[in-house]
C-alpha cells in the first residue's frame, strides 16, 4: 500500500477516537457547567459554610428545609422576606439558592420612615447590620436586595411581581401594633396572581383572647386564617412542621420566655433549655390566580 493510503486509512480509523475524546470533553465541560449552575440548591445552600454558626445552631428549631419546601420556593422565584432582621437567618439560605434564576428581596423597615428617636435608631442597626452581613460573602450574597419600606403604608415590591411572600415570626408583632391588616394587604398587593404566602408564627392555644395574645406573643391559627383571608388569600395547607408539643404557650414572659430571647430568671435556664424554641404554626395561603 502507498505510504499516502496508509497515512489515509490511520487518519480514518483515528478519527471516531478523537471525535470520541471531543464529545467526551464536550460533556465533560456540560456537566461542569450544569454543576455550577446548581452549586446552590437548597441543600447546599442550607449547609453553606458562609452561614453563622449560631443561625445554623437552630436549624434543629428552625427546619428551613422542610419550611422552604412546605412553601413550595423554587430557584427561579422572586421571594421577598419580610422583616429578616439584622442576622438575616433565612437571609443565609434564601440569598444564595435564588441567586442564579430567581431574586431574593429582604423587606426591611425603612429607618427615614420612623420618627427619630430609639425606634428609628434601631432600625438603622437591623438595616446597618444585614447589609453588612450581605457584604461580608459576596459570592453567595452580591445579588440580594434590600428594600424599604414605611411601616404604616408598607409595600414591599412592585405590585404582581413577587412569586412568594414570606414572613416568619412577625405577624403577632403587627398585631400587637395594630398594623397587621395593612400587612396583609401588602403581601396581597405584592404578589402574582397564584402566589404563595408563607407565614410562621408562634401558635396560642385556641380560644386565647386578642390581649393575651398581644401580650403574650403567641396567636391562634384561626385568627393568621382569618386575617389572611380577609385581606382575600386562600388557605392551602397547614403543617407541623415547626411545632413542639412541650410548649406549653403560657409562660411568665410570654414567648419570649424561651429561647432564643430567655427572659427568664437564670436559675430557670435548664427548664427553658428543655422546652426549647415557641411551638409554630406553619401556614401556606394562596392568591387566587385570577384576581
Amino acid at each position: 500500500m502507498p505510504a499516502i493510503s496508509r497515512l489515509a486509512v490511520s487518519l480514518l480509523l483515528a478519527l471516531p477516537l478523537m471525535t470520541g475524546c471531543a464529545t467526551a470533553q464536550s460533556n465533560a465541560a456540560d456537566r461542569a457547567e450544569q454543576a455550577t449552575a446548581s452549586a446552590f440548591t437548597l441543600d447546599a445552600a442550607i449547609a453553606g459554610a458562609w452561614r453563622d454558626p449560631k443561625n445554623a445552631a437552630r436549624d434543629a428549631y428552625r427546619h428551613p428545609r422542610e419550611t422552604l419546601r412546605f412553601f413550595e420556593v423554587t430557584p427561579d422565584e422572586t421571594v421577598v422576606e419580610i422583616t429578616p432582621g439584622g442576622a438575616g437567618w433565612y437571609s443565609e439560605i434564601l440569598a444564595p439558592y435564588l441567586r442564579e434564576d430567581g431574586a431574593y428581596i429582604a423587606a426591611l423597615v425603612d429607618p427615614a420612615a420612623v420618627p427619630e428617636g430609639r425606634s428609628r435608631d434601631n432600625q438603622q442597626k437591623t438595616m446597618d447590620t444585614l447589609k453588612a452581613r450581605l457584604a461580608q460573602h459576596p459570592a453567595q450574597f452580591d445579588r440580594a436586595r434590600i428594600a424599604g419600606f414605611d411601616p404604616k403604608q408598607p409595600v414591599f415590591a412592585a405590585p404582581g411581581t413577587a412569586d412568594t411572600v414570606l414572613t416568619f415570626r412577625n405577624v403577632h408583632n403587627w398585631v400587637a401594633g395594630g398594623t397587621v391588616d395593612g400587612y396583609f394587604a401588602a403581601f396581597y398587593a405584592a404578589l402574582k396572581p397564584g402566589g404563595t404566602l408563607g407565614v410562621v408564627d408562634h401558635r396560642a392555644k385556641p380560644g386565647t383572647d386578642l390581649e393575651t395574645m398581644k401580650k403574650s406573643g403567641y396567636l391562634t391559627e384561626a385568627m393568621v386564617i382569618e386575617l389572611a383571608t380577609k385581606a382575600g388569600f386562600e388557605l392551602e395547607a397547614r403543617s407541623e412542621i415547626n411545632a413542639n408539643p412541650k410548649d406549653t404557650a403560657d409562660h411568665p414572659n410570654g414567648v419570649w420566655t424561651l429561647p432564643p430571647t430567655n427572659r427568664h430568671d437564670p436559675e430557670e435556664a435548664q427548664k427553658y433549655q428543655a422546652i426549647g424554641e415557641s411551638d409554630r404554626m406553619t401556614l401556606r395561603f394562596r392568591k387566587p390566580a385570577r384576581d
